[in-house]
């Protein structure tokens, strides 16, 4: 028996069945690559879902982790320390200014406070609905469920004490329509992440910015996948110029460890009174000298041009692949996804991790690519040259 097996067995042997068990044990990673127990080598190109910003074992964030680790681990909310302060500040200042944060654990939770938020708002003007759209993904926790439009996993845990509208993505006329004064707030992903990294028509988020300031519903954009450099910007919002009431980030924030954030624009950074919301461990010392490290790391290196240049590299290299099980590519920066003919993600992702790449099936027929934001030009190239392979040796699985 391997090692992979072994701890594949344990793992099943105790823990709850609702991952299925995963496929590889890692046991440590540089760069852009991990290896497995057993040691064989693999070029990451999901990061964790979206979250190893720098890669792995990167020096900066090693330092200000096991630095801030020796000084002081934890607080709790009942006393404040410099990490944290830093990190609210710099956020507020990415964000372009005139803004209070929020800081949680994770993006679910950094949601949970979004919704908390619009749910007071709603209350205090009267406004008695909300509006997401479908196969929309906000989490797992139960009002972050209540607003993601994915059947499959909201039927499960239903009935939902809100009033959750949903739209088709992407379509501003059906937002238009179903966002009336009565509103209290919209929320929408920039790019449909768990759907499969789909992208709107341009000008979609810019159409909801004008559809909320004209009926008063408080515009939340859920930036968990897309914030701190993934699309080439800081945020999202920024590519067309069109920023939310409400701004959502977790994931790549702390570059593998668990930090989110909620910003609240001008007055509605005010909503909440002492005692609406917490978090023990929210705005937590070791995590927030993390993210203060990835920040850091991104301006100092020039990143946000880097992930612009290299998903270009990735995706032009992936475009000229002739295969029929190949419909195309789509997506921003390094946040991507192969767009398949048939419903073969699962194979696809098999026959890449064979290959040494590691992939995600996020949909039947889609294969979500969101790799450490220093992936490298050569590392992209030699993805793409791997790929008719893998997708010959998916194409011949039944």
């Amino acid at each position: 028996m391997t090692r992979n097996d072994d701890l594949k067995a344990r793992y099943e042997a105790a823990f709850m069945p609702n991952y299925g068990v995963p496929p590889l044990a890692l046991a440590r990673g540089a760069g852009s690559t991990v290896w497995d127990v057993d040691g064989n080598a693999y070029l990451d190109l999901i990061a964790g879902i979206a979250v190893s910003s720098l890669g792995h074992g990167h020096p900066a964030l090693a330092e200000a982790v096991a630095a801030q680790a020796a000084a002081l681990a934890h607080t709790s909310n009942l006393f404040l320390h410099e990490p944290e302060v830093r990190l609210a500040e710099k956020l507020v200042e990415l964000a372009g200014g005139d803004a209070r944060a929020f800081l949680t654990n994770s993006g679910t939770e950094a949601n949970e406070c979004a919704l908390k938020l619009a749910i007071k708002y709603g209350k205090t003007h009267g406004r008695s609905y909300f509006v997401a759209t479908e196969n929309g993904f906000h989490g797992r926790s139960m009002g972050a469920l209540s607003l993601t439009g994915k059947q499959s996993i909201r039927e499960p845990f239903g009935p939902y004490a809100l009033d959750v509208r949903f739209v088709p993505y992407g379509d501003a006329a059906a937002l238009e329509a179903a966002v009336t004064a009565d509103c209290a707030a919209v929320f929408l992903e920039p790019t449909q992440g768990e759907a499969g990294v789909v992208p709107p028509q341009p000008g979609y988020f810019a159409a909801a910015r004008r559809v909320c300031d004209a009926t008063g519903a408080l515009f939340v954009a859920d930036e968990i996948q897309s914030a701190i450099g993934r699309t080439g910007a800081w945020f999202a919002f920024q590519h067309e110029d069109a920023r939310p009431d409400v701004l959502t980030l977790a994931k790549g924030l702390g570059g593998g460890l668990p930090v989110g954030a909620c910003l609240a624009f001008g007055a509605h950074g005010s909503i909440f009174a002492k005692g609406d919301h917490g978090s023990t461990f929210g705005g937590n010392p070791v995590s927030a000298a993390a993210a203060l490290a990835v920040i850091a790391t991104i301006e100092a290196d020039g990143l946000l041009d880097h992930v612009t240049e290299v998903g270009e590299i990735l995706t032009e290299g992936v475009a000229a692949v002739d295969h029929p099980l190949l419909a195309g590519v789509r997506g921003r920066g390094l946040w991507r996804a192969l767009v398949l003919t048939a419903a073969k993600a699962g194979a696809v992702e098999a026959a890449a991790r064979a290959a040494g790449f590691l992939v995600n099936a996020v949909q039947p027929d889609a294969i979500r690519l969101a790799p450490p934001l220093i992936l490298t030009a050569a590392e992209a190239r030699a993805f793409a040259g791997a790929l008719p392979a893998i997708l010959d040796a998916a194409d011949k699985e039944n």
